[in-house]
């Protein structure tokens, strides 16, 4: 292909779980693939930095799982570029592509023609001595405080803005996004919530009073979880992939991330269908799944 040709090729970055095993050699044998369509300007793990250049690409293919599209996420907070989630995984919720599926709708997705979900991410940031800041990440699913060693019950006052919204007191605590709130927020009995919303699902984990329940609230404010009392052992777990130490007296200001999470979402299925395909909910028996 002529080199003017290829300057106007869509600009494609790669990211793959190279951990995994038959990632690396899926990647090779759909290069041949990608060559003709779209100009690819690296081929990386997911996980890391990126070169600003890279920053610019105009699409980012994800091959992996789930937990590897949550990487990429971070990697590429507040660039705005879309992500593609190819699942080489088991569940494969949010990477929703088998192979066969992206070689079949690849050139849509490059006309613009499949669907392009805009999904609030999270920054999290843990103060000490209520203003010093000593840890800071982007979360696209889920900051969830774990109790920890010695794994006493721990104490949480949480907030948004001035107002208390509870005290919480048990095993530790979720605060979900949209996105996050099918993972482990779902597994703890908390709400699911449709995708595009601006709001965080925030579900205890094994609370010490059958009346705390899960609720979705609206992040027009900030959210601050205060530890109360915790324990040696506790932590603040992002995307279940990030850990830094929770001591007594920490604070964790939540609030919504600059950019949105950007994912091209499969044109044969809602988010509702990914739920009954994928998670079983509401089962439909006539749904043949995603063509």
């Amino acid at each position: 292909m002529a080199g003017h040709d290829r300057d106007n090729m869509k600009k494609v970055l790669i990211l793959g779980n190279m951990d995994k095993p038959g990632v690396a050699d899926e990647i090779d044998s759909l290069m041949g693939f990608f060559e003709p369509l779209v100009d690819v300007v690296a081929v990386l793990p997911a996980r890391g930095s990126l070169d600003a250049n890279l920053a610019r690409a105009d699409l980012c293919v994800v091959f992996g799982g789930d937990g590897t599209l949550l990487s990429a996420a971070r990697m590429l907070v507040d660039t705005g570029v879309p992500l593609l989630g190819v699942n080489l995984g088991k569940l494969g919720f949010l990477a929703e592509f088998s192979v066969e599926h992206l070689r079949k709708h690849f050139a849509d997705i490059l006309a613009g023609k499949a669907p392009v979900t805009e999904r609030m991410m999270l920054q999290v940031c843990i103060h000490c001595n209520h203003h010093t800041e000593r840890f800071a990440s982007p979360a696209a699913n889920d900051v969830v405080v774990a109790a920890g060693e010695p794994f006493r019950i721990i104490d949480l006052a949480v907030n948004r803005g001035d107002v208390q919204i509870a005290r919480y007191s048990g095993d530790g605590l979720i605060v979900a996004t949209p996105t996050g709130s099918t993972g482990y927020n779902m597994s703890a009995g908390g709400t699911i919530m449709e995708p595009t919303l601006r709001a965080v699902a925030i579900t205890p984990i094994a609370p010490h009073t059958l009346s705390l329940r899960p609720i979705a609230v609206a992040i027009d404010q900030p959210i601050t979880v205060r530890a109360e009392r915790v324990n040696t052992g506790s932590a603040v777990i992002v995307d279940g992939q990030v850990r830094a130490d929770f001591r007594d007296g920490d604070t964790i200001e939540i609030t919504p991330a600059r950019t949105p999470l950007r994912i091209i979402t499969h044109p044969g299925l809602s988010f509702f269908q990914t739920l009954s395909t994928k998670l079983k909910w509401g089962l439909n028996p006539g749904h043949a799944g995603p063509m």
